[in-house]
């Protein structure tokens, strides 16, 4: 009986170090990951990066991680065209099936999904901003986006008719959509009034209508789905073959 008491008590005791130890690579092993992480995409600040799963030193024996969470604040992603690139307040990558090299030099995850939230002041910078002809004497710019509800982005659009601006911005909800996975379209679901003046669809489209696009996300990840929310663009990702580092 003293025997096995002993024995259990010393499997307690080497159980608990195994834990510690474990804890304690696995900790090393975010700290590395997220400095590499922000080295590759030449991030201003450092990323959060969470290991899942346990024992994580049995996943390192295996060469593959079974889940890698990443957590960026303020991304600049790719805009296109030249235009000054769009910050993304807050992107989150869940990613499955990490293997990486015996060096630890690269890790690629088999698929990953994730949120990005760009605010609304950000996607603004793509509207028609300056007046503009809409019909003889009318002129019109979008001042301002917010949460329309159920998904919809309610656009202000102010407007001029013959020298005149309106008392107040006419506000047009407009659905939000993701268009070959790296650009957000906002596109008017009705087209306003102005004055009772009778415009082209085209013209005011012109106005109300554009798109955004975001490209250059970490690893290669894409846009998935969108909806318009209170504070901002809520925005899916997903990816496969997605690089971590490397």
């Amino acid at each position: 009986m003293r025997a096995l008491r002993i024995l259990l008590i010393v499997v307690v005791i080497l159980g608990g170090i195994f834990v510690i130890v474990d804890r304690v690579a696995v900790n090393l092993a975010e700290s590395e990951a997220a400095d590499r992480l922000k080295a590759t995409e030449n991030l201003a600040s450092t990323p959060d990066v969470s290991i899942k799963g346990f024992p994580f030193l049995t996943q390192v024996a295996d060469g593959t991680l079974d889940q890698v969470q990443v957590g960026i604040e303020g991304y600049e992603a790719d805009a296109g065209d030249g235009a000054e690139k769009i910050r993304i307040g807050d992107l989150r990558a869940d990613m499955r099936g990490v293997d990486f090299s015996s060096d630890f030099s690269s890790a690629v995850a088999d698929s990953a999904t994730g949120t990005a939230t760009v605010a609304y002041d950000e996607l603004l910078k793509r509207a028609k901003a300056e007046p503009t002809q809409v019909a003889p004497g009318v002129t019109a710019e979008v001042v301002g986006l917010s949460d329309g509800g159920n998904g919809k982005i309610k656009v202000a659009v102010e407007a001029t008719v013959l020298g005149n601006k309106l008392p107040e911005p006419v506000s047009v909800l407009s659905s939000v959509t993701v268009v070959d996975g790296d650009t957000v379209r906002v596109q008017a679901d009705a087209l306003p009034a102005f004055g009772g003046v009778e415009l082209a669809e085209a013209r005011v489209r012109r106005i109300t209508d554009f798109q955004q696009k975001i490209d250059g996300l970490p690893g290669g990840i894409r846009l998935d789905k969108v909806e318009a929310d209170e504070n901002g663009v809520d925005i899916k990702v997903k990816g496969s073959d997605v690089r971590l580092v490397g």
